[in-house]
């Protein structure tokens, strides 16, 4: 029998809550896939599920430090709506993409918007929260050399981004 292991693509029927047991995100119809071992989830999660079979269900709580880190208040900044491309409408909750310094993409999340002024957040709106999950593996299977390489599972159809 075939287990959870680095270098399997892993799709998973899940539930999220948070500490008040409501609901924050959940998988839906189909499952999500995911390549274990290459940082597609939070690091608590992939752990959990590390060894486990398919039909198998994990109920598991994850800390801050092992799903989207603490909070830093430091990543808060205000800028002015100018330093954002004109033809973006920007909205209170978006998520965007932007480059550190090295190139590197980043998410961040546009908070609040007041006037000119944009209040941008790098940190994961989950940064901070205790995560619980319940899990259930609805499949597995070996991934191709090109998922490996890419570092994420493809659709059925191959490259699927």
């Amino acid at each position: 029998m075939s287990k959870v292991a680095a270098g399997k693509v892993i799709s998973i029927h899940y539930t999220l809550r948070d500490d008040d047991g409501d609901v924050i995100d959940r998988s839906g119809h189909e499952p999500l896939d995911y390549l274990h071992g290459a940082g597609n989830i939070v690091d608590g999660l992939e752990r959990a599920l590390d060894g486990k079979a398919v039909g198998e269900a994990v109920k598991v709580s994850v800390a801050p430090e092992d799903g989207y880190g603490e909070r830093d208040d430091a990543a808060v900044k205000i800028v002015p709506r100018s330093a954002f491309p004109a033809e973006i409408e920007l909205e209170e909750g978006m998520e965007l993409g932007m480059e550190d310094g090295d190139g590197n993409a980043m998410p961040i999340w546009v908070t609040e918007i007041a006037g000119d002024q944009v209040t941008i957040d790098l940190n994961h709106p989950l940064a901070g929260a205790t995560l619980h999950f319940e899990v259930q593996i609805a499949g597995l299977r070996e991934a191709t050399a090109e998922e490996v390489e890419h570092g994420h599972p493809h659709g059925p159809h191959g490259h699927d981004h």
